[in-house]
């Protein structure tokens, strides 16, 4: 059994191997699905993306392109102006699909491209030429980035390219360097994150916002939840083996799932209803649910594959509350239980003022309230030198009202620490001898 497929599953991290094997499914379709996994160091959230390397089946590529060409369609500056007949003269070959990480230290140099030094220096044939990055090496494959938070927050170069990379599909990188001519290149790549929001500087969504709504879903990594899951995991004992081949054997490809009307239709109704920033949110929606048929083997995808993903696809989004407000629609037409229209989420404005109306209220049946049992219970005297009293027939207790109440000050005021005689801070005890 494979290392991936060893790894134990419990509710705590089943989320990321779900979207995992769906960005996978995506990839191999020619679509990018970029995901994000955010929990407790600790967690697995590296351990698990980096081992799902081996469900990646292999390419054909131009033989020796470093940019990974596809023989059907050359994108790269070398092959994209050659025939088919050249390429055929240049031959083909299958290799692994390319995995690449970005480290914190790296340098855009070694991500984007740069000038390749060992041409430039070769003494027979010297040559100024560009040597691609770790973006363009991983063309039809992933780049996986850890802490990508931090990422973000020190490197914003770096950023600023995962922008141009994610915002399209396929999306683009630019090498740039003095005294060549600018190479821009179409790259299809998944991104893949993982980062802890807990530690400093916090979640990617505070930090860099735009980069955050690239990426398709977010998953919420967990801990194991029970003792027998701790011990699965510390003696490698995976009892629910899968096989290695299951993304490799899917009968069709994403653009085969259809996507019904209703799904679309509800889509609509959604970004319009609570405002939603991004038509990258509904976006993501459409084709994670059209993933989760596919992993499933449905032609279509529908309300069903909607309510599975849709918490992943917001989380990082929305707060909390639309979240919550949105699944329970969801869930409502699911089951048949929703009402007709969704209710309208209101400004910050309306809501402080439903707020400040709402407790207005509450304190108006307060001071009716407590007006009625001060009537029924308590009996206030008329003088102003009411007293407590306890006797009575009835046992009623009568208490003083402070309104009509003489307060009498001490005789003097008292003096300051400051302002007393040294002789009286301290004082002696005169003892007798008897």
């Amino acid at each position: 059994m494979s290392e991936y497929y060893r790894l134990i599953r419990h509710s705590g991290n089943k989320d990321l191997f779900r979207v995992v094997e769906m960005s996978v499914a995506a990839l191999v379709s020619g679509h990018p699905f970029h995901i994000q996994a955010e929990g407790l160091r600790g967690t697995g959230k590296t351990t698990i993306m980096r081992a799902a390397r081996e469900l990646l089946p292999p390419i054909m590529r131009i033989k020796n392109c470093l940019y990974n060409c596809d023989p059907a369609r050359p994108h790269c500056p070398i092959h994209r102006h050659l025939s088919q007949a050249e390429i055929e003269a240049l031959g083909v070959e299958q290799v692994p699909r390319p995995f690449l990480e970005i480290s914190q230290v790296a340098k855009i140099g070694t991500v984007v491209g740069s000038i390749d030094l060992a041409k430039l220096t070769d003494s027979a044939n010297a040559q100024a030429a560009l040597l691609p990055g770790t973006i363009p090496q991983a063309h039809r494959g992933i780049i996986f980035i850890d802490e990508v938070n931090r990422l973000a927050d020190t490197a914003p170069e770096l950023a600023d390219a995962l922008l141009d990379v994610m915002g399209t599909r396929p999306g683009r990188v630019q090498i740039e360097e003095t005294g060549l001519p600018v190479v821009e290149l179409p790259v299809t790549v998944c991104i893949w994150a993982a980062a802890n929001p807990d530690e400093d500087p916090g979640p990617l969504s505070r930090i860099r916002k735009q980069l955050a709504d690239r990426f398709d879903v977010t998953v919420s990594m967990g801990r194991p939840d029970t003792e027998q899951a701790v011990i699965n995991i510390l003696a490698g004992n995976n009892s629910s083996e899968l096989p290695v081949s299951v993304i490799r054997q899917l009968p069709v490809n994403l653009d085969k799932i259809a996507v019904s009307l209703e799904l679309r239709q509800l889509l609509g109704k959604l970004y319009v209803t609570y405002n939603l920033e991004s038509l990258r949110t509904v976006a993501a929606m459409e084709t994670a649910a059209c993933l989760a048929a596919l992993l499933t083997g449905k032609a279509v995808a529908g309300l069903d594959e909607l309510v599975q993903v849709a918490p992943l696809v917001l989380a990082h989004r929305v707060s909390a509350e639309t979240i919550a407000a949105i699944m329970e629609y969801l869930n409502g037409l699911l089951y048949g239980q929703a009402p007709e229209t969704l209710p309208v989420k209101g400004t910050a404005t309306q809501l402080a003022k439903q707020a400040v109306s709402h407790w207005g209220a509450i304190k108006a049946a307060l001071k009716i309230r407590l007006a009625a049992l001060l009537q029924n219970q308590f009996q206030l005297p008329s003088s102003g030198e009411g007293s407590c009293d306890n006797r009575g027939g009835q046992g009623r207790a009568q208490f003083i009202d402070p309104l009509h109440t003489k307060i009498i000050a001490p005789p003097k005021p008292a003096i300051p620490l400051s302002r007393l005689p040294d002789e009286q801070l301290v004082t002696k005890e005169i003892k007798s001898h008897g």
